[in-house]
Parts: structure tokens; sequence; C-alpha cells
């Protein structure tokens, strides 16, 4: 457990995160899944152990700065790829029924069979693109918190994202540096699909020079039926 102890350290000094042996244990598992099944499909270009342990684990982890309570919520992770940031948030939080979303169906095989291997109850996937889910009505509407890290600009993501958001609930959009460019350039897509900015909040992660920061958006009404837009027309034509 030596090389997890930076990082059980981190999660608790920075996010009040108490992770268990147990829990340290199914990190190091993902790690070694990760890295296994890296070696026959593009999963991560990211490595190195503790690299992954920053860059992935810690990183999803962030999102409790802006959810402060996550036990019996209902996230998705849109665009989930190997399963970031979902996979560890249901390793922290197992009470946080999360699903997570992808198109890309080896992906999802990869994200099932850490799931089943770690003993993961929580965790469920789905294969789509977010553009038919947020159409469809067993998914519309239907999530506390709708996340995302490394899937779109802000006006296309937030067309993706606020369809599948619950009236009341949140999205969190994981971003670097063009934060608030794409926060600004995303007003009309938030205001026609309900969405109001709550907050742009700053991550600072230990070994990284540049922090990350979290666009929370607060769904505040219903989205228009309209939207959204039949797959490939939000990244075509973003709401700008």
């Amino acid at each position: 457990m030596t090389h997890w102890s930076p990082f059980a350290t981190y999660a608790a000094a920075l996010l009040d995160i108490e992770l268990s042996d147990e829990q340290l244990l199914q990190f190091e598992r993902l790690t070694q899944l990760l890295l296994t099944w890296n070696e026959r499909m593009n999963l991560t270009a990211i490595t190195d152990p503790a690299e992954i342990a920053i860059k992935h684990y810690l990183d999803a982890m962030t999102l409790k700065q802006v959810l402060p309570q996550v036990d019996g919520l209902h996230l998705i992770d849109v665009g989930a790829g190997a399963g970031f940031p979902g996979l560890p948030l249901a390793i922290a939080f197992p009470k946080l029924q999360t699903m997570l979303m992808d198109s890309t169906a080896k992906k999802l095989r990869f994200i099932d069979h850490a799931a089943e291997s770690l003993g993961l109850e929580n965790v469920r996937t789905m294969h789509a693109r977010a553009e038919d889910a947020g159409r469809d009505q067993l998914h519309r509407q239907a999530y506390d918190v709708v996340v995302a890290r490394a899937v779109a600009r802000l006006p296309i993501l937030l067309e993706y994202s606020l369809p599948l958001c619950k009236l009341g609930g949140q999205v969190i959009a994981m971003k670097g540096a063009s934060a608030f460019d794409e926060t600004n350039a995303a007003a009309k897509a938030i205001d026609a699909l309900g969405g109001e900015l709550f907050a742009i909040e700053e991550i600072t992660l230990p070994t990284l020079d540049h922090p990350r920061y979290l666009v929370v958006i607060d769904k505040v009404a219903a989205t228009p039926k309209r939207y959204p837009r039949k797959a490939g027309t939000p990244s075509r034509q973003p709401i700008l």
C-alpha cells in the first residue's frame, strides 16, 4: 500500500475524502486492469501509476468540491471513455449511483469488466450517443448530476448534457485553461437549454503546474423538446 499512501493523503487533505484500505486496493486493481487492457486498445496515454492516480483518479474526485453531498445521487458520465471520471467516483462514493455512457462499445466492455472485477455494484453502462440518450424518455431529465471530461467544447457539450439533467440538478464540465472562454461562448446555449451558470471552481492538483476548472451549470428550466438535435448536429452547428 506504500505507493497509494500519498494518494490517500491528498484525497483526505484536499477533498476531505477518507479512503479505506479496501478502496485503495480497488484503485490499485483498476490501475492494473487499465494498463493491461491498454496494451491491446487505446484507453489512456498516461501509463505511470502515480500519474494515473493524480490525473485520472484524484482529478475525478475533485467533484467533491462542488458536490458536498453525493450519497444517493444518480450521476451520468457523458463520453466516459475508459471510465473517467465515473469509475473513480464509483469507488470513492459507493452510495453514488453511476451511469457511464459512451458511443464506443469496446471502451464500455473495459468499464463493465472493471466494475465486475472490483465488485462495483453502483456502476451501470450505456452504449449510446448523447443526442440519442437525451431524447430517450428513460434518460431525459433523469439524472441529478451530469459530468463530462474531455468530450467537447462547452457550447456543444451542454446540448449533450443538459437534456439529461433533472430540474434542480447540475451539469459539471471538467475543463482546463479554456474554461472561461468556453463558458462565455456558451452563454446562448446555457440559456436556450434551461441552464444557469452557478460557478467556475478552480481546482489545483498536486504535481501539476496548471489549475483545472469545474464549470457548474444549474438546471433551472426544462430543456425545450427540440433539443438535443439529431446526432452530429450539435458539433456541426453549435448553439452560439
